[in-house]
């Protein structure tokens, strides 16, 4: 059976996922009567519920003969490193882009490392249905981007083709309105090279995804570059460097299926696979027999430019929710973590009980404080950092470069707190239907914290997308948080009567009755400075009552945050603290006196 390797690489929300659903269903990967979910890769909870592909996945389709293996890969910025390790085991990509929003900042990413890599694109412009969509203009965006990214001109020579991935039709011109994805499976047989490999050769291949399964342990999954592999054989492991990591057994060999990891007896070069049988192997490591003494070359993956501490629980009110609180518990989770996602890494902190982890970006550290709040742990979480470092002229710091597409109306708001945050705007343009896009070139640092007051801003209407430009010259002193936060002067439940009192000093992040202890933070504050407040105050009773003099008390509703508006809204002197069933803003130091002196010292 001939094979192709083809990953689908896109912007996030540009139907990546949506399309793999359907070359599911019609290349007869489902049975007719079965009950499938959409999104089907999908798989873990944290993608179902937010609607985004985290991890990238294999998967394999047959097709008149022809054995296609699809790699799903994430479209957000922050886990750029699933895709930059995936391209080294396919010959072709499918580039998805919106019919409607065209080429977009994490497309410009993805493409710029499949075209250094050689890999022939095939562009599909999904989403050919929307009644907004402007073909024309979003192929020649993408030719245009092709252009500044030095493709060749065989890349450039890419075959086109019109879609919707959710209504499950394909065709060669923009007026396609029905049909099947009949066309895109031609373009996948006809335009991505077979694997050109030598199956003759020693066994090699280059590990780039790790899992593990409870009975199997450590699974690799990569594609074998060379030779033939068969269950039992001997196999070892070599780092980059080409020293042994360690030899043993591929005890399995499982090929992809559908959603399905089916166990094999053998298989050759080009076919991708997962192992199972070693026991410290990880990522980057080359699994080859035992004769072959060369690692094979692995990508390097651009640097982490964020960081957070995390720390253990102090609070009062630690190990009530978790019952995995202990530093050693702590970092053997992340030093896991660290393993399977070479775009984090682990080191220890000058804090007692902290870990300094750093990664892309706000997002991919928050979901694995989301993961690791699910599995139990407990953390207080620093205000993220951007990591600085020294260039030739002085101290350099990462920019990013950002699009935001807003209303018209809101356009001005937008550019005057990109400038208070330091930002360059380098384009400006009408993008249709009312709206403006603009793109600036921005310190990370300014970033941090400001997408929650570009959603008010811009009344929930405008996008904003994000990604690593450069590292470039320091800019300076930016402003932070304007306003001061409502601190709560003692420990016990929130009482209505003195949470009504409290409304006109700014707005609450806390209903009647919750927990709370002192140095906690239960709002913020109308003006810059901290306030500390009594929220646990009840009214004075007395034997003096008129009827009707007592009115219900009727509070606004909290603001809540969810956990990466928390961490993008403590300053440096604050942390959150999460729990399995909880999300609290607190102090640094819960105790006035402390909080006071180490004000005197920073000052």
């Amino acid at each position: 059976m001939s094979l192709r390797n083809v990953a689908i690489i896109a912007h996030v929300d540009h139907g990546k996922t949506t399309l793999v659903d359907q070359l599911f269903r019609q290349s007869g990967t489902f049975r007719d009567n079965q009950r499938v979910e959409e999104r089907a890769m999908d798989s873990n909870d944290l993608e179902k519920e937010r609607g985004i592909t985290i991890l990238a996945k294999c998967t394999s389709v047959e097709w008149q003969g022809n054995r296609i293996n699809i790699v799903d890969t994430p479209g957000h910025a922050d886990f750029g490193a699933e895709v930059e390790r995936i391209l080294s085991m396919v010959d072709g990509v499918i580039l998805l882009v919106d019919a409607a929003e065209g080429p977009m900042p994490q497309t410009k990413f993805v493409t710029g490392k499949a075209l250094g890599l050689g890999l022939r694109p095939i562009v599909v412009v999904n989403k050919i249905d929307r009644s907004d969509a402007r073909p024309t203009e979003v192929l020649d965006e993408v030719f245009d981007l092709f252009v500044n990214l030095d493709a060749n001109d065989e890349q450039l020579d890419f075959p086109v083709l019109y879609a919707s991935g959710r209504a499950g039709f394909a065709g060669l011109t923009e007026d396609v309105r029905e049909g099947d994805l009949t066309p895109l499976f031609e373009a996948i047989v006809g335009h991505v090279p077979q694997p050109d490999l030598d199956p003759d050769g020693e066994f090699a291949m280059l590990a780039t995804l790790l899992d593990r399964d409870s009975f199997l342990g450590r699974i690799l999954t990569g594609r074998i570059e060379s030779g033939r592999l068969e269950v039992g054989m001997p196999i070892k492991a070599l780092d980059v460097n080409g020293n042994q990591v360690e030899a043993g057994r591929a005890t399995k060999v499982f090929a992809f299926q559908g959603l399905e990891r089916v166990p094999v007896l053998h298989a050759q070069a080009g076919d991708i696979v997962a192992i199972a049988g070693l026991t410290t192997a990880t990522v980057s490591n080359t699994l080859c027999s035992s004769t072959v003494s060369a690692p094979i070359h692995a990508q390097p993956i651009d640097p982490p430019t964020l960081s957070m501490t995390f720390a253990v629980n102090d609070s009062p009110y630690a190990g009530r929710d978790g019952d995995k609180v202990q530093s050693r518990v702590i970092r053997d989770r992340l030093e896991r973590e660290a393993e399977s996602n070479v775009a984090i890494r682990i080191s220890e902190s000058a804090e007692k009980d902290a870990f300094e982890v750093a990664g892309r970006g706000e997002l991919q550290l928050g979901v694995l404080i989301e993961n690791m709040r699910r599995e139990g742990f407990e953390l207080s979480i620093s205000r993220p950092r951007v990591l600085f470092r020294d260039g030739p002229e002085g101290r350099e710091e990462p920019y990013e470069t950002v699009v935001v597409d807003v209303d018209d109306e809101f356009s001005g708001t937008v550019v005057e707190k990109m400038a208070l945050r330091k930002a360059e705007m380098t384009d400006m343009r009408p993008s249709g239907a009312g709206k403006t896009r603009l793109t600036f070139s921005a310190p990370s640092r300014g970033l941090i914290g400001y997408h929650g007051e570009f959603l008010s801003d811009t009344r929930g209407t405008g996008i904003m997308n994000r990604l690593f430009e450069k590292y470039g010259p320091y800019k300076g002193p930016i402003t932070g948080r304007q306003n001061g936060v409502l601190i709560s002067m003692e420990q016990g439940d929130a009482v209505a009567y003195a949470l009504n009192a409290l409304e006109d000093r700014g707005i609450l992040f806390i209903s009647p009755g919750e927990a709370l202890y002192q140095g906690m933070i239960i709002g913020e504050n109308a003006k810059p400075q901290d306030l500390e407040v009594n929220p646990l105050k009840s009214k004075q009773l007395t034997n003096f009552r008129a009827s009707g003099k007592d009115e219900g008390i009727r509070l606004t509703p909290p603001r809540r945050m969810t956990l990466e508006q928390a961490i993008a809204y403590i300053q440096d002197d604050e942390l959150v603290e999460v729990t399995p069933k909880s999300i609290r803003l607190r102090k640094r130091y819960l105790d006035p006196h402390e909080r006071k002196k180490a004000a005197r010292s920073a000052g």
